[in-house]
């Protein structure tokens, strides 16, 4: 069994510079699991900041396979910002002189209190131990415990919702919900034919929970609930939202995919 937390080191090389491992049990159907990448990249802004400042936003675009087995440098620039925001950049390259493999832009805030709104509320679910064990494709599918509430391949409908959860044990945090927010199918697989060769071109997810929130759900279950937008001339678009087990809504998350 991988272990997420490993997964996720980084290796310090200089100012701004962070070496990473794309350990093989992270690897998805043609190249690194998307949500392992996302997270690696938001890690390393994290660290580079060293601030109070907590991730906000963040936006992958995946411009090429991360091959397993080979380790990633992470690279971030500060682009701006001040006591309240900050923007940064990270860009992900198999080594020196490589053409970058993935790039990010990320805002980390150091959020003050606030009135309050939530437009949505958590759909009622049935408790994961009650649902059948599901497992994604590629060794990557090993590492996440999900059961699925609902949602059926090529039944037209492409709303459903998976309750997931790491199978190592790891506390949640911002870089494991990061990694979560990309473990959904393709929602071309639901108004389509079923299963069918797809791949993330781009990944947005925006963090909401409160540092209270987030640490209050440990290891346990969040529940991802998606739908898609509109599929056409082979692009497809898709959200989420996901919850923790007592209906805190802890983050959302866009893609956009391209599909055959």
């Amino acid at each position: 069994m991988g272990n997420l937390e490993h997964a996720l080191t980084l290796q310090a090389e200089g100012p701004d510079r962070w070496r990473a491992f794309a350990d093989p049990d992270h690897e998805s159907i043609s190249g690194m699991f998307g949500g392992w990448t996302a997270a690696v990249m938001l890690g390393a802004v994290v660290r580079s900041a060293a601030s109070t400042a907590t991730p906000s936003a963040l936006t992958v675009n995946f411009l090429g396979p991360i091959a397993p087995g080979g380790d990633v440098v992470v690279t971030t620039q500060r682009l701006g910002g001040g006591r309240s925001v900050e923007h940064w950049r990270a860009d992900a390259r198999l080594s020196d002189g490589d053409d970058v493999r993935a790039a990010a832009l990320v805002v980390l805030t150091n959020r003050r209190p606030s009135d309050e709104h939530c437009q949505w509320t958590m759909p009622g679910a049935p408790e994961p131990d009650t649902l059948e064990q599901l497992e994604a494709p590629g060794p990557q599918g090993k590492q996440t415990m999900i059961r699925a509430i609902s949602g059926e391949y090529a039944s037209g409908d492409t709303t459903g919702s998976l309750w997931v959860r790491d199978r190592s044990g790891r506390a949640l945090d911002h870089l494991q919900l990061a990694y979560l927010a990309d473990q959904y199918a393709p929602r071309s697989f639901f108004w389509g034919v079923g299963f069918r060769p797809s791949a993330t071109l781009t990944l947005s997810v925006y963090f909401h929970g409160t540092a209270a929130e987030i640490g209050g759900v440990g290891d346990d279950y969040v529940l991802n609930e998606a739908t898609g937008t509109r599929g056409e001339q082979s692009t497809s678009g898709q959200q989420a939202r996901l919850w923790s087990r007592d209906g805190a809504l802890l983050a959302t998350t866009e893609q956009l995919c391209w599909y055959r």
